[in-house]
């Protein structure tokens, strides 16, 4: 998730849109629902003495129109129209998963990783819960230097990228379609060692763009990619969207077709794949991925 390269201006400029249009979104909800619970059709319209004197002044009194800015927000802005560090994703990746933001915030979203796009993330998901798991302790106290808001874990990988094919093999056993919670689950490939937060939360999104995984002797995304989707099965009611980025490698593409199932696939932009996973809670003989 840390960027190799700078990104070009567009990049930027969509970046800005993208938070901007979310906070007027945010402007506008907020004040239909202050006008929907303060007037109805029979009742005339208060006027205070602020707003007589406006209306006599012909100016305009900010305290009774404007919803000031948050200022997470503010920070997110201020933040991306001045750094020269864009996030690794690229305008059409970023855009799929703002969508869905757009639809579902406030809600709880789990990234695994923390870099420069973090905290436009949690700034898209304003007044939800936004928590970054991250495998680089250095780099953890870095970006919480510079963004205290951010939220996150550090975690541990035991597995490396040349380890994925034998890991592979072994998790087509039974053990490893079995849904469950990942800390008590038999597989290979659960994660076991996350904060009892992350466990316990229903998460309506998960992002998987970390660890590593770019080398042979790096930790790789295979025990992250099996332990989102399992979470996302294992959840009492609804349904989960996944992220994978960097698809056009060999783990990410083999691992995500394996246990987030291709015909749960809703879209691929890019390097990155989007599936929406449904409980399985409610249907316990429902096949790992449908027709199997």
């Amino acid at each position: 998730m840390k960027p190799k390269s700078h990104q070009s201006l567009n990049f930027k400029l969509l970046i800005l849109g993208l938070l901007l249009a979310f906070f007027l979104f945010f402007v506008l909800r907020a004040n239909f629902s202050t006008s929907n619970q303060d007037l109805s059709p029979s009742s005339p319209i208060p006027l205070s003495k602020a707003s007589i004197e406006t209306k006599k002044g012909d100016t305009t009194d900010c305290s009774l129109s404007c919803t000031k800015i948050p200022p997470s927000l503010a920070q997110a802005l201020i933040h991306y129209s001045t750094s020269a560090i864009t996030p690794q994703q690229t305008l059409k990746e970023i855009s799929v998963t703002s969508r869905v933001l757009e639809k579902r915030s406030p809600c709880n979203f789990l990234v695994f990783g923390l870099g420069h796009d973090s905290l436009m993330w949690s700034s898209l998901n304003y007044g939800g819960r936004t928590i970054f798991l991250e495998e680089d302790e250095a780099w953890i106290e870095q970006i919480r230097r510079r963004f205290p808001t951010l939220k996150s874990y550090h975690v541990t990988y035991d597995s490396k990228v040349n380890q994925a094919d034998n890991l592979m093999e072994i998790s087509r056993g039974p053990e490893c379609r079995a849904v469950a919670d990942p800390r008590f689950s038999a597989c290979q490939l659960a994660l076991k060692g996350l904060p009892k937060e992350v466990y316990e939360t229903k998460w309506d999104l998960i992002m998987v763009d970390a660890p590593t995984g770019y080398y042979e002797e790096a930790p790789g995304r295979m025990t992250a990619i099996y332990t989102a989707g399992m979470m996302a099965r294992n959840r009492e009611d609804g349904e989960t969207h996944v992220f994978v980025h960097d698809v056009n490698r060999v783990v990410e593409d083999k691992f995500s077709r394996e246990f987030l199932c291709e015909k749960y696939m809703k879209k691929q932009e890019g390097r990155l794949r989007h599936f929406i996973i449904p409980s399985h809670r409610d249907d316990l003989d429902r096949p790992f991925c449908p027709d199997e």
